[in-house]
């Protein structure tokens, strides 16, 4: 299979999921959730889907869990939208890349004020007497 075919289905999997769970899905469970990342399987008959859903570690796993249970809905709600023979068996994992990122952020932030400090380079003088 092409690559280029596996990111054709796993951009429309990613729209179409996110219209799913947007509209079609009203579990209490689900946070804000955002579907970030979609990789197929070379054969397309798999679809690990990441997700970045907003709040505590606690809301983050009760939403994942949600997500788990709905995959045969979501499945099933796909297949009329989707020209394919087979519909891919979903999963859904989290994406902590964002929550990493703001970290890296953050950590720069508090590192900014230390490397805005010009450090004193030894004087030419020193440098003759050595």
């Amino acid at each position: 299979m092409s690559d280029r075919r596996q990111e054709r289905v796993a951009d429309l999997i990613r729209d179409e999921v996110s219209l799913i769970i947007q509209h079609e899905m009203s579990d209490p469970r689900l946070g804000m959730v955002s579907i970030t990342h979609v990789e197929m399987s070379p054969d397309l008959r798999y679809a690990r889907l990441f997700v970045s859903i907003y709040g505590t570690d606690e809301e983050q796993r009760s939403s994942l869990v949600a997500l788990n249970n709905a995959s045969g809905f979501i499945r099933r709600t796909l297949a009329p939208r989707l020209r394919m023979r087979t519909i891919p068996e979903i999963s859904f994992r989290l994406d902590r890349s964002m929550a990493h990122a703001e970290s890296i952020a953050r950590i720069l932030r508090e590192l900014e004020p230390e490397l805005s400090t010009p450090t004193e380079l030894p004087s030419e003088d020193e440098d003759e007497k050595s």
